[in-house]
């Protein structure tokens, strides 16, 4: 009788996972801005209301502490997403047509789950084994300059070695050393993403563990004299013959106690039981840093696509017991960096990035939807003439400084294939263009009486996430 509709949260580092949820709920408690929800917009929203999460043994997502931190009298950014939390928000809401009047209105509860995108994609290493994984990782750490350190470290070592427990730590270190620098440099697929939010696991075995390769063309182990098969096995049989106390067999039992004791349990507990999802993106913040950390978020919204196909292989099958999740939205954050007329190119990036991800990975039965948003508006759109040109920007204030700057970000292009293309193709840099961010604070806000935070198509989110149910 009382509806509950679970809307799962998650996105990449930094796409602004905690201030969406944020925005989100204080904009259906007080929807004054919300003329994109249908249910608003025709007066059938009659009340929402806050209550205790039915899982009492999930954090409880700290909304008051970060819209306070959001529109206070110096406004900051909340602290980001570190576990998985949760919030119930309840509406009372008036059903369509004549069952409204003779029914009278009923309660629909929105439970928000919030979970690092990290997590997320590690799903992905369910259906991997070691070997399979450390030839990816080796893969792409060989184009890449923050895995030098890690690099040398590992060809220090043989899996074939006698395991000894401070090789497999300083090798672990490293690796999250790795991990954790690119991260930072705008790279999406980081996985194991526990190494980079440990919680309660720091320091133990689960995450005391990195990949290996000794043949040094990232395809999978082999012996000193790099012999290899075709499936990445070893050709004289270090995979085989590694002994229980050699390295290899150790660091490969950890990483199947990682899939099987922190990665398949969150994903029974949590995600299996998400009807509606978010995939929050910061497509601005990759395109800044370039062509490879666009094509990594290309792979990357790949493997979070496989996440969401139930029915496809076992493993699924038992996760998710015949659940399915309804809707998809990918969602561009940022929007607020951009003057309003690249909006849609904007948009048309991300359609394109979530296009060729499902195609890749035959997805079928949910409904998915891209959009460029911005859950808290944190600048004002300007104009300004710059050599005879008249260019489209934001102003707003410094997060470092404080102090007031303008930014034309550049020219997004309309056909995506542009920016897809070369990415694709592996282009060190932009041939034609030079894209620019800065990191805005949060404005300071003077709300109405009703009315929410500012933003950007936030309605129109809320409208394709939960619009049918109200």
């Amino acid at each position: 009788m009382e509806p509950v509709i679970r809307v799962g949260v998650t996105g990449l580092a930094r796409a602004g996972k905690t201030v969406f949820i944020t925005s989100l709920v204080a904009n259906l408690l007080d929807r004054g801005r919300m003329g994109g929800l249908a249910g608003e917009a025709q007066g059938r929203i009659e009340a929402a209301y806050l209550q205790p999460q039915p899982d009492d043994t999930v954090a409880r997502f700290q909304f008051e502490e970060h819209l306070a931190a959001l529109t206070g009298p110096r406004p900051q950014w909340p602290s980001s997403t570190r576990a998985v939390s949760e919030l119930r928000l309840s509406l009372r809401v008036r059903p369509r047509g004549m069952l409204g009047g003779l029914s009278g209105a009923r309660i629909v509860h929105i439970d928000i789950v919030d979970y690092p995108g990290e997590w997320l994609l590690d799903l992905g290493l369910m259906e991997k084994s070691y070997a399979q994984w450390s030839g990816e990782v080796f893969a792409r750490l060989r184009g890449r300059a923050q895995g030098g350190d890690f690099l040398k470290a590992a060809a220090a070592v043989s899996g074939g070695d006698v395991f000894a427990e401070p090789v497999a730590q300083a090798l672990a270190a490293s690796f999250t050393g790795y991990l954790c620098a690119a991260r930072d440099a705008g790279y999406s697929d980081c996985t194991p993403g526990r190494f980079l939010l440990p919680g309660a696991l720091d320091g133990s075995p689960v995450l005391t563990f990195a990949p290996l390769d000794q043949g040094g063309d990232g395809n999978g182990p082999a012996d000193r004299n790099g012999d290899r098969n075709a499936d990445g096995t070893n050709g004289k049989g270090l995979a085989k013959r590694a002994g229980r106390k050699s390295l290899w067999r150790e660091m490969e039992r950890r990483y199947e106690a990682y899939k099987a004791q922190v990665v398949l349990p969150f994903f029974r507990e949590h995600f299996a039981k998400i009807d509606r999802q978010v995939v929050l993106i910061d497509a601005l913040g990759a395109i800044h840093q370039g062509p490879e950390a666009l094509e990594d978020m290309r792979g990357a919204m790949s493997d979070i696509l496989k996440a969401f196909k139930p029915g496809q292989n076992a493993f699924l099958k038992r996760l998710f017991l015949g659940r399915r999740v309804e809707k998809i939205l990918f969602a561009a954050t940022k929007a607020d960096h951009l003057h309003h007329v690249q909006h849609a190119a904007l948009t048309g990036i991300v359609e394109a990035l979530v296009r060729e991800a499902s195609d890749r990975a035959g997805f079928a039965g949910a409904e998915v939807r891209a959009m460029s948003i911005a859950a808290l508006r944190a600048t004002e759109e300007a104009e300004m003439r710059h050599d005879g040109e008249r260019l489209q920007l934001v102003r707003g204030r410094l997060l470092d400084s404080g102090r007031q700057a303008a930014l034309y970000a550049g020219a997004l292009p309309e056909d995506p294939a542009k920016l897809l293309q070369p990415a694709r193709q592996g282009a060190q840099h932009w041939l034609d263009q030079d894209y620019q961010i800065m990191a805005f604070a949060p404005a300071v806000l003077t709300l109405a009486r009703g009315d929410g935070p500012p933003h950007i198509r936030l309605d129109r989110a809320a409208e394709f996430l939960i619009g049918d149910r109200l």
